[in-house]
């Protein structure tokens, strides 16, 4: 088995850093600095493996997209009715790996960075096109409005992570899943008469 260069082990340790110090302070007031320094290493190697700090935000939100992607489709595997994938898509939104409060931090700032970012605001759409087109495999069979059911369950999404920012202490997934899940029962009882 090949060696693991230190390269993407540095990488991924500034990642985490980033997420832990943006999370901690709630905002995108750190410095690549205090990321290094978090991450163990020198501000230059910081730098030098992503340039400026919002190259290393773009780089962050990336991995993020890219872990939350990956729980989908793993979940989305293991769905077996259109309802199942419509459930998962919106459990693995909340799960204990995506919604934690650093991590929903990140995700505001990401928000905001999209607003001044053109590579955050590309990262910003993909997102939202992935989560649209996973939720739509499941609600197209299911109710003659998929479109605004998945836009509504969309925004629930996105709103319950603005709101668990508001709030102190542990994100409480099971609330915020139950919540969504409720609007879906609406939404398929309506369907169904």
């Amino acid at each position: 088995m090949p060696k693991l260069g230190m390269e993407p082990v540095r990488r991924k340790a500034l990642i985490d850093a980033a997420i832990a110090a943006i999370g901690e302070r709630g905002s995108l007031d750190v410095t690549m600095a205090q990321i290094a320094s978090r991450a163990g290493v020198s501000s230059a190697l910081a730098h030098h493996y992503f340039g400026a700090k919002d190259d290393l935000l773009h780089a962050t939100m990336r991995h993020i997209l890219a872990e939350l992607g990956r729980d989908a489709r793993e979940a989305l595997v293991q769905a077996a009715t259109p309802e199942a994938r419509i459930r998962a898509v919106i459990s693995v939104n909340f799960s204990p790996d995506q919604f934690t409060s650093q991590t929903v931090a990140a995700w505001l700032t990401f928000y905001v960075a999209a607003q001044r970012s053109d590579p955050m605001r590309r990262l910003l759409r993909i997102y939202a096109r992935r989560l649209h087109s996973n939720l739509m495999s499941g609600l197209r069979p299911l109710v003659s409005d998929a479109e605004q059911t998945a836009e509504g369950i969309a925004a629930m999404i996105d709103g319950l992570y603005i709101r668990r920012a508001l709030k102190d202490g542990a994100p409480d997934a099971g609330s915020a899943i139950a919540l969504v899940n409720d609007y879906l029962d609406l939404k398929l009882a309506g369907a169904a008469n």
